[in-house]
């Protein structure tokens, strides 16, 4: 693809070698190369096989190629926040972020049955409202409740289900193949890693004590506290680890989609070497600061 040549043209042997030595230096490069990382999972998301798919993706394959989607459009506004230092914007997208694109690789590894079970539980709180219909619910004789009415009857028409067809979602509590996001989690990645990469990021969504004294207060000598009215600087190192768990789920896609005899492979093991070489290059300049 010409995206993807006009994006690596840039990174010969004397760019990289330019950029790596001073702190400022790596940083510069971290956020264009992250930027440009996410430019290709972009273009990846909309490349096809014509002739494996001469029109568009099926139902077995559409929730998967929507996740890789969410991920990049996430990734492109995390550079974004880093632009304008902002490191708590960045804190409430990386959750998501991560989160979808550990379970496109999760649904790539368990196949058609999981990506199905996958499609049924985004019905949860729309079963919830056909519910509510039928116990009478004022809410559907306004013209909104018809609207929202209509759009769930339609989704389930188009997928052909019924309110039938989701006693296996029940039965697994509406958990995808009964697992927590901590099993998904611990079987794509590790579960060692769940705690630093994924769960404290639920404080930045949720919110929670530790949260605020993060990033929205500002503690006196006293021990009182004041109101912090400013946004935390920004830190590229952070996204490093993020494109860590991004990596592997496009190189499935591409895979997948019967896209493995293009360059699209190599390019995201170029992305997986650049990476790694920026976690070390940035431990090294750091010095654990």
């Amino acid at each position: 693809m010409d995206e993807f040549s006009k994006i690596l043209a840039k990174y010969d042997a004397a760019y990289v070698s330019t950029h790596l030595h001073s702190a400022g230096d790596i940083n510069r490069f971290a956020a264009t190369f992250y930027k440009d990382v996410a430019e290709i999972y972009d273009c990846i998301t909309r490349a096809r096989n014509t002739e494996r798919n001469p029109v568009g993706f099926g139902l077995n394959e559409a929730p998967i190629l929507g996740l890789l989607v969410r991920v990049w459009k996430l990734l492109k506004e995390v550079i974004r926040y880093y632009e304008a230092d902002n490191a708590e914007m960045i804190a409430v997208m990386e959750r998501p972020l991560i989160e979808a694109s550990v379970t496109a690789e999760y649904l790539l590894r368990n196949g058609d049955a999981a990506v199905e079970d996958y499609r049924k539980l985004s019905y949860k709180d729309r079963l919830r409202l056909l519910r509510q219909l039928k116990e009478g619910s004022p809410f559907f004789g306004t013209k909104a409740g018809q609207r929202l009415l209509r759009s769930v009857r339609e989704k389930m028409a188009f997928e052909g289900l019924t309110e039938s067809d989701f006693e296996a979602q029940k039965k697994n509590r509406w958990r995808l193949q009964g697992k927590t996001f901590f099993d998904i989690f611990a079987e794509v990645i590790h579960e060692d890693l769940y705690a630093s990469s994924y769960g404290m990021m639920s404080e930045s969504v949720h919110g929670s004590w530790n949260e605020s004294l993060d990033y929205s207060l500002r503690k006196n000598d006293d021990g009182t506290f004041l109101a912090w009215p400013f946004f935390q600087p920004a830190d590229i190192r952070f996204v490093t680890p993020t494109i860590r768990f991004c990596n592997p789920a496009y190189c499935s896609w591409v895979e997948r989609a019967g896209l493995a005899e293009s360059d699209l492979l190599k390019t995201l093991e170029w992305i997986d070497r650049v990476n790694a070489a920026l976690y070390r290059r940035f431990d090294d300049l750091y010095d654990g600061a």
